[in-house]
C-alpha cells in the first residue's frame, strides 16, 4: 500500500490530497453542515415529514423569516432537503428531507443527540466554569 502522498498516474489521489490539504477534505464539507446553528434545527424539524414554511417556523420557534430562508437555501444547495411547489389555490410549498438529508438526521445527528443527552450537563458546566475564568489553563 502506498503512503498518503502517493501519486497515481502523475496525479495525487483524492484521499492523499485530503491529508495534505485538510481544508479541501470531504470531512470539512460534512462538518460545514453544522457551521450554521439553525441548519441542523431545520433538519430536525423536517425529520417527521414534509412541512410548509409557516409550520417550520412554528415548530422551531425563535427563528426569524430571514434566517429560515437562509437555512432553507443552504440545505437545498447541499441536497439535504427538497422543495415541492403545488399549484393549489393559494399556492403551497412544502419542504422535505431528501434521502441524503434523512441519512444525516438518522445517522450523525442522532449520534450527536445521544452524546448531548449523555454529556450535555458536563459540557454546560465546563462552559460556565470557563466563562467565570475557572476552567483549565486559566490558572484558577
Amino acid at each position: 500500500m502506498r503512503d498518503r502522498g502517493a501519486m497515481m498516474g502523475g496525479e495525487m489521489t483524492h484521499d492523499a490530497h485530503c491529508y495534505e490539504l485538510v481544508a479541501d477534505c470531504r470531512l470539512r464539507a460534512a462538518t460545514d453542515l453544522f457551521a450554521h446553528m439553525w441548519d441542523p434545527v431545520v433538519l430536525a424539524a423536517l425529520r417527521t415529514g414534509p412541512r410548509r414554511r409557516r409550520e417550520l417556523r412554528a415548530a422551531i420557534g425563535g427563528i426569524s423569516d430571514k434566517v429560515l430562508t437562509d437555512a432553507l437555501r443552504r440545505l437545498l444547495a447541499n441536497g439535504l432537503i427538497e422543495r415541492h411547489a403545488r399549484a393549489d389555490r393559494p399556492p403551497r410549498v412544502d419542504y422535505a428531507l431528501t434521502g441524503l438529508g434523512q441519512s444525516l438526521v438518522e445517522g450523525p445527528m442522532a449520534a450527536l443527540g445521544r452524546w448531548a443527552a449523555e454529556h450535555g450537563e458536563d459540557l454546560l458546566e465546563a462552559q460556565e466554569k470557563a466563562a467565570r475564568g475557572e476552567g483549565p489553563g486559566t490558572g484558577a
